[in-house]
């Protein structure tokens, strides 16, 4: 395929100079019913969108790569390019009425990433966040916008891990797009987040400063609180910037920018919200099977929003805390009151959203419909909240101020069921507009004497072949068969031939023709006006709505957590400034949830006194440690979100950080072994812990050999306890059955363990926790229920008699039907070498080469003989 530029085709060339205009965006190019990709663009989308890759000849022997999509399904290809981080420019054809022979187009917008305002093209319950970063040494400035909500918020780190603390922001708000600058260094990786590169010149500070007071119209920003942070006011000024170029009128929805401080509430870096999968899981990265999809029951896409920001920010403040675990509780308390609060609240669907497609003006007919439907929906829910609800939800009723005159307006405006599109017609009521009544009464009188034209010709002319039709180039006509055309009546004007038939027109046809053409255009485009019109009225009353949205989407949320707790018999936490943590019956709501029937999951306690600040906890593979790490941790959390937590009973006090290293994976795309990145996480949480920190540590040091893991592994234990001002609660899940000795000589060191019973040789996992320490870890039993070979599993256990044996312990026991040969029958010289062998010296390394030379000598010999 040869590929060039046709200077000769017009189309080709228009093609080009919009091209032009975005180099580095994927143009979709309107040609007629489709929307085509050319050259690089069009190799990028069959590959992407998986379709065919054609050629459009150009010139002579010359074409260009072409693929292209029905313009009727743009919205689902769109989602494809935009979830794989591309930007695309839709250019569309301007009229359809060509200028010098080419029809005109231009691009009408440039989709991006965090740019979307499309429905269909945003999850109901999650923000589409655009972000910025922007690094200056040791500091840090960031800022988020949402354009469908209006949300705008900007913070500046001056701390000397900034970088961390922004990568621990992105981790929570999880942005559909960030910007950088173009020399900025890479950050977060592991996140497979969508990076724009921005040139380095759009973040100078005047042009920044300049994009704000332009935009918000003011003088100076020091009333937003930018005007002694200057890194966060240039990625607020770069977001700005970025908008309009990309998304004009998604400024219209921005009102102010908010500056925030991330100290105020708990932190969770990238690694804990992973590992504790609060809102998706750890395979797959589905919100099915996190905490977030167990606990999530709110019943608008707004509340649904807001409850995932209360998952990503637990409170520190005792006193906000207890307020909104009393609005919890409250609706926990009166089930009735929950249940018909929520059938209430499903018909205000997304307002929130719906308010802002308005401002934006990408509002369909239907999205005011919708609300109107929420509109009606207040006085019910007010009159419930303020005549049955206790404290403090009665308080929600004074709180959603009604707008009576624009539901008033919209009742009178708006036809019962609303077109999903502007541009067909049937958008207003009849009696909202006179002028718009008279074009369509005649209209209306047009189209009857039209439809009943046929029925009069027929009996006036006797022609029983006669018929009436329309077409979109000959408009309405008159058809007559051929054989009966010579009867057609001297007033019909003759206007086509077919093979078997005549069609003609008359003078008054076209006279109600034109009536009914040019009342279509009239009735659309007035109709068109006033929607505008009832839109902008919507737009005056916009802060109010949006202040109603919010209101409701808070109630949601409350009434949300309330039906989680009442479900799933959660306990309401007392919650306290003392640093205490007090855990009764506590288990894993999810896992428990997930148990089939007849399973049940057996709660347990978790107490931390002085005395018992870390806990050392053993206890075989598969028993349940790595459970109960996790469940203790989400109990704090979500006592500190405010909800109810899956425990008998609970006293918490407030935790400025959950740190966990669980698990093990290797990060391939920074070069990093398993033992790396556990390391790694490791030493961030020694670097930043604080003693009002609860840490999570399971099997640290198991990446790398025995005796490496095991001193890392104490010496860490050592560090939380002894460092001053740390000392942070701390459960440690260790097979390193040593470390159990260092509440001999640590102080605040405690031994738990997870029981286990055996009967007969068989192994059971009580899954309860007890005092004390393990002794084994019964990994080849759990090999075993794995399906692992018979045979492995002997030698196995062989193998293991023999280094407990060198290290000078007892043989372990057996699994049922495993036969373990004795070494020694009698006597023997080589007796003597292995009672003068240093065990203590000697590694399993060792050992097992020892084990290896006998072997060697039995069979030499002959089995038990020397």
């Amino acid at each position: 395929m040869k590929t060039g530029d046709d200077k000769a085709s017009p189309v080709r060339a228009q093609y080009l100079r919009i091209k032009r205009q975005y180099p580095d965006t994927l143009v979709l190019f309107r040609l007629g019913d489709f929307y085509e990709a050319f050259d690089a663009d069009a190799e990028l989308a069959a590959r992407e969108l998986d379709i065919v890759l054609t050629a459009r000849p150009v010139s002579k022997g010359v074409a260009v790569p072409m693929a292209g999509i029905p313009y009727h399904a743009l919205e689902g290809y769109l989602a494809v390019l935009i979830g794989r981080g591309h930007r695309v420019a839709i250019c569309e054809q301007i009229g359809s009425v060509p200028v010098n022979g080419l029809v005109p187009r231009e691009v009408v917008r440039v989709v991006t990433p965090g740019t979307v305002v499309e429905t269909g093209l945003l999850e109901d319950a999650r923000n589409n966040y655009l972000a910025c970063c922007v690094f200056d040494g040791t500091q840090a400035g960031f800022a988020f916008v949402d354009i469908t909500t209006g949300e705008f918020k900007a913070a500046e780190f001056r701390t000397p891990d900034s970088f961390q603390v922004v990568a621990r922001e992105l981790a929570r708000i999880r942005p559909a797009e960030v910007l950088l600058a173009e020399e900025a260094a890479q950050i977060a990786p592991e996140m497979g987040l969508h990076i724009q590169r921005v040139p380095a010149w759009k973040f100078e500070l005047g042009i920044c400063r300049e994009n704000l007071t332009g935009h918000f119209q003011v003088a100076t920003l020091a009333g937003f609180g930018l005007a002694d942070a200057p890194l966060a006011l240039r990625a607020a000024g770069v977001i700005v910037g970025y908008l309009r170029e990309m998304q004009p009128p998604a400024l219209r929805l921005l009102t102010g920018v908010a500056v925030y401080h991330p100290g105020t509430f708990m932190q969770l870096d990238a690694s804990t919200r992973r590992n504790l999968e609060l809102t998706e899981t750890i395979r797959g990265g589905s919100v099915r099977g996190s905490l977030l999809g167990l606990l999530d029951c709110t019943v608008t896409p707004m509340g649904a929003r807001l409850f995932r920001q209360w998952f990503q920010l637990p409170l520190l403040d005792v006193d906000q805390i207890c307020s909104r675990q009393a609005g919890v509780w409250a609706g926990r308390s009166d089930g009735v009151l929950r249940a018909n609060a929520r059938k209430c609240l499903k018909i205000f669907g997304d307002l929130e959203r719906l308010v802002n497609r308005v401002l934006g003006g990408t509002a369909t007919p239907r999205d005011v419909g919708a609300i109107r439907s929420a509109l009606r929906g207040l006085p019910a829910l007010r009159q419930l909240l303020s005549a049955d609800a206790p404290e403090p939800l009665n308080a929600f009723a004074a709180r959603l101020a009604g707008t009576p005159e624009l539901l008033a307006v919209l009742e009178s405006a708006l036809v019962p069921e609303p077109p999903a599109g502007a541009g067909s017609g049937g958008i207003v009521a009849a009696g909202w507009s006179a002028e718009l009544d008279g074009i369509v009464e005649s209209s209306r009188a047009a189209r009857e004497w039209i439809a009943g034209l046929e029925p009069s010709e027929r009996q006036r002319t006797g022609i029983r072949t006669l018929r009436v039709g329309f077409n979109r180039v000959f408009g309405y006509y008159i058809e007559i068969s051929r054989a009966a055309a010579v009867q057609a009546p001297e007033n019909y004007v003759r206007k086509q031939t077919l093979v078997n038939a005549e069609r003609f027109i008359t003078q008054e046809l076209k006279e109600y023709e034109t009536l009914v053409l040019n009342a279509e255009e009239q009735i659309n485009t007035l109709e068109q006006r006033l929607f505008v019109e009832v839109c902008e009225r919507i737009a005056a009353e916009a802060p109010q709505l949006l202040l109603t949205a919010q209101v409701l989407a808070e109630l949601d949320a409350l009434l949300a957590l309330g039906e989680v707790a009442s479900r799933h018999n959660f306990a309401r936490p007392q919650v306290v400034v003392d640093d205490v943590l007090e855990l009764r019956g506590c288990w894993h709501p999810v896992v428990a949830d997930m148990l089939s029937d007849g399973q049940r999951f057996v709660p347990n306690d978790c107490s931390m006194p002085e005395a018992e600040r870390i806990w050392v906890l053993t206890g075989p593979n598969m028993s349940g440690k790595s459970t109960f790490l996790r469940q203790v941790a989400l109990c704090v959390l979500l006592a500190q979100v405010g909800s109810g937590v899956p425990a008998a009973s609970a006293r918490i006090g407030v935790v400025d950080r959950i740190f966990t290293r669980i698990g093990a994976q290797d990060e391939i795309y920074s070069g990093q072994s398993t033992f790396m990145v556990e390391m790694v996480e490791t030493a961030n949480i020694l670097q930043h812990a604080t003693a009002r920190s609860l840490l999570v540590l399971d099997e640290v040091g198991r990446g790398t050999s025995t005796y490496d893991g095991l001193s890392l592994a104490w010496a860490i234990l050592e560090f939380v306890h002894n460092r001053p001002g740390l000392r942070a609660k701390t459960l440690f899940a260790t097979h390193y059955h040593e470390l159990t000795q260092l509440s001999e000589q640590l102080e605040a060191v405690a031994n738990y363990n997870v029981r286990v019973s055996e009967e007969r040789g068989e192994v059971v996992f009580t899954h309860t926790i007890a005092a004390g320490g393990a002794d084994r870890s019964y990994g080849i039993h759990v090999a075993q229920l794995a399906g692992i070979p018979r045979l492995v599993i002997q030698r196995a256990q062989e193998i293991l008699s023999a280094l407990e044996l060198a290290a000078g312990r007892g043989p372990a026991p057996l699994p049922a039907g495993v036969r373990q040969m004795s070494m020694f029958s009698g006597h023997s010289p080589l007796l003597d070498e292995i009672d003068a062998l240093d065990l203590a010296a000697t590694s399993p390394l060792q050992a097992l080469n020892i084990l290896s030379e006998l072997q060697r000598r039995l069979k030499a010999a002959g089995a038990g003989k020397f």
